[in-house]
């Protein structure tokens, strides 16, 4: 130990320490033109996922409305019928849906919606409901809405 501080506390030679000079300040920025290129990347795909959600909303929503129209009929066949009908004709090419009747109807709904049960089910009664007032059966608006909700449109989502 050097001579010169003989005799002096701790706490003196302590108070003899030079103060250590503070760092620079950190910038809060990144420093690699990476993560701007990264956070660039990440805005687009946001904005490419929520413009995909969005136009997927709007796609569908002739099923909100025929759901809200279902939800309306009650136990009314034809009303039920022309609520499908008006559904298909939303979803699917006019010249396809327009000439279905009877029989040719039900399987079309058969066929778009896996599970539906209308040809020989309880949507049997949509061949003739719109010909005769009749009350529809329990299921019938059931099975309306399950097709509204599960039938395979043609339009981009």
């Amino acid at each position: 130990m050097n001579d010169a501080y003989q005799g002096f506390s701790l706490v003196e030679l302590i108070d003899l320490l030079n103060e250590v000079p503070a760092p620079p300040p950190v910038a809060m920025t990144p420093q690699t033109p990476g993560w701007f290129i990264l956070a660039l990347l990440f805005v687009v795909m946001a904005g490419w996922l929520g413009i995909g959600l969005w136009r997927h909303w709007r796609s569908n929503a002739y099923r909100r409305a025929a759901l809200a129209a279902l939800t309306a009929a009650g136990d009314d066949a034809a009303e039920i019928a022309t609520i499908l009908r008006r559904t298909a004709l939303v979803a699917y090419p006019r010249a396809e849906i327009v000439p279905l009747s009877g029989e040719a109807w039900l399987n079309f709904l058969d066929q778009t919606c896996p599970g539906a049960d209308f040809v020989s089910g309880p949507g049997r009664s949509l061949a003739t409901a719109p010909f005769r007032s009749q009350t529809a059966p329990p299921e019938l608006r059931q099975i309306a809405m399950d097709w509204v909700r599960r039938h395979r449109s043609v339009h981009p989502a």
